[in-house]
């Protein structure tokens, strides 16, 4: 009797301890079962060939500018952001057809502004109407930047039907990308016919030299799932910080836009939207009279080991590191380098940001007893009340702290399983490899199980 007392203790004792241990196993175990999958491909830098001192320097160098073709890691890539993938702007290989989106990329995003302010607190209005209570700022962000880049690209209000397309696809890329969920290819395909119908309504002329899925498939990739995505991401990540950070949500509330720029450089500098971002080698790159990356190399540039490198105390959220002169000596990339794609939205993104999160704290206050990573799978979960209300978050943020423990335990293990399935189905699939080995490459949507639902 007594040893059976004994042994239900115990399983009791580690049952409960579980939402403290567990999820860290299960995320080190996935991470070594997809370098299992994946192999040794791949220059990690900063690394012990190249130190974080010549990050910067190897980023820009021109024969680092290979995106997809010759990694394997691209399957992977491919796998998640399709269909269309070889057509998004960010894995394009350069030459004529990259050279033209990126120049139509420039002219969509060039609006002043006050336009883009503007267009930012409408759709912010129309997101946060009525909202109140414990929301996912992920779900919440999602819609609000679907109407805002439709608006980009048509000139014209989004109708609902337009606006469920976009978020139901970027909610199905954001949370494959996380190993929360497998892809549903149907809520993708949806959004490309949509956009196969509309081609004629885009405000600016799109490149002659692509067909019309060519065509579809780059405004799906540009506007449609990286712009959305992740402008999501990143509100969440903000506007998660100030829920977090009590002290400095009521300082950004003041109306400080210097002091809410540090607020938003320094999200961007502990939760970077990009963890790696791989470039292959188009030719040698010498890095001293003994060493040269070789052609054809993998390089895979870590954003987080970067901004974290030379800081002190790098995991403290602290906007005044961007305060003083100090600022310009950190090791600071949101958007990569100008010499090698930068994101296109550098200049647009911190405005449009800066203005939804003034809506955001004129409506609301926010709380979050949540754990905050870099990848986070949660969405971001956050108590809103509207101002002026009776604010008691006490009892709220005990019950989010729980329910996140726990949480954590079932997600852990569905992004274990999930993550390793679409791991190895993408390189069964090898839809970068194939693509470039075919010799009809206009889409990867032709070959077989790229339209693979999972």
């Amino acid at each position: 009797m007594l040893t059976a007392a004994l042994i239900t203790v115990v399983l009791l004792a580690v049952l409960a301890s579980l939402p403290w241990w567990l999820p860290a196993r299960v995320v080190a175990l996935r991470v070594r079962v997809f370098e299992r999958i994946n192999g040794d491909e791949g220059i990690p830098v900063p690394g012990d060939l190249v130190p974080v001192e010549r990050f910067e320097q190897v980023y820009a160098h021109p024969a680092a500018g290979g995106r997809s073709k010759g990694a394997a890691l691209s399957d992977v890539f491919w796998y998640w952001l399709s269909p269309g993938p070889e057509m998004h702007q960010e894995h394009l290989e350069a030459g004529d057809a990259y050279d033209a989106v990126a120049r139509l990329t420039r002219r969509m995003l060039a609006v002043r502004r006050t336009e883009a302010e503007e267009l930012a607190r409408r759709c912010a209005g129309r997101a946060l109407r009525d909202v109140r209570g414990l929301v996912r700022l992920r779900d919440l962000m999602i819609p609000l930047w679907a109407e805002f880049s439709y608006e980009l690209v048509f000139a014209e209000p989004c109708p609902r039907e337009a606006r469920d397309l976009i978020a139901g696809n970027a909610a199905d890329v954001a949370s494959s990308l996380k190993c929360t969920s497998l892809r549903h290819m149907g809520r993708r395909d949806r959004l490309n016919a949509y956009l196969l119908r509309n081609l004629h309504r885009v405000r600016l002329p799109l490149p002659e030299g692509l067909t019309p899925r060519q065509q579809a498939y780059y405004l799906h990739g540009a506007f449609f799932t990286t712009a959305v995505v992740q402008l999501s991401e990143a509100m969440a990540h903000l506007l998660l910080v100030l829920a977090r950070h009590p002290a400095v949500q009521e300082r950004a509330r003041a109306g400080d836009d210097r002091y809410l720029d540090q607020v938003i450089a320094e999200t961007m500098r502990l939760y970077p939207l990009f963890g790696i971002a791989h470039r292959i080698t188009t030719g040698d790159i010498e890095l001293d009279a003994r060493t040269t990356i070789p052609a054809g190399s993998v390089l895979c540039f870590n954003y987080p080991a970067f901004h974290h490198a030379g800081c002190p105390d790098p995991g403290r959220f602290d906007p005044d590191r961007f305060a003083g002169p100090g600022a310009k000596d950190l090791n600071h990339i949101p958007f990569g380098v100008a010499a090698n794609r930068p994101c296109p939205a550098w200049r647009l993104a911190p405005i449009a940001m800066r203005a939804v999160t003034r809506e955001v704290l004129d409506r609301h206050v926010l709380d979050s007893s949540v754990t905050h990573t870099r990848s986070m799978p949660h969405r971001g979960p956050c108590l809103l009340t509207p101002r002026g209300a009776p604010h008691r978050p006490g009892r709220a943020l005990a019950y989010l702290r729980v329910r996140d423990r726990w949480e954590g335990v079932w997600r852990s293990l569905v992004q274990l399983v999930l993550g390793t399935y679409m791991v190895w189905d993408a390189r069964r699939l090898r839809l970068c490899e194939r693509h470039f080995a075919s010799d009809a490459p206009e889409n990867t949507h032709a070959h077989p199980g790229s339209r693979h639902s999972s």
